[in-house]
């Protein structure tokens, strides 16, 4: 068992030299994969009883956004991503209780695209 743990912390260890993640974000992932790799090491598969529930209103943090449905994290939510669950933006949005104009986007893309659109100031090009 202390092997697991071990294959855990190192795969962990290396997805977090990759990629910036929160404190949540690795806590989460070394149950899951903890959870997963006992699974296999006893014949079954995942466990998906043992996976807490996935909050929306929790879902989207300052630098990523995790899907409700299967509880990975991106920058953005896509819509080839949330049709591998049978969603579309809008369906996705009214299943997690998001307002209908609520982004799919982690908070700090959506501040720097705000900004983005302030700068290049397109509403006057198009009075013009």
């Amino acid at each position: 068992m202390e092997e697991h743990i071990k294959e855990v912390l190192e795969i962990v260890k290396a997805q977090a030299s990759v990629r910036s993640m929160s404190e949540e974000e690795i806590n989460a992932m070394i149950r899951s994969l903890a959870a997963g790799i006992r699974g296999i090491g006893t014949g079954g598969g995942a466990p998906e009883e043992d996976e807490p529930a996935r909050d929306a209103k929790k879902a989207i943090k300052e630098k990523s956004i995790s899907c409700v449905v299967c509880g990975k994290t991106f920058k953005i939510l896509t819509k080839k991503h949330l049709a591998l669950h049978g969603f579309n933006a809008k369906s996705y949005r009214e299943h997690c209780g998001y307002k209908k104009g609520t982004p799919l986007v982690c908070k700090s893309l959506q501040r720097e695209r705000r900004k983005k659109m302030k700068e290049m100031r397109l509403w006057e090009r198009r009075a013009q």
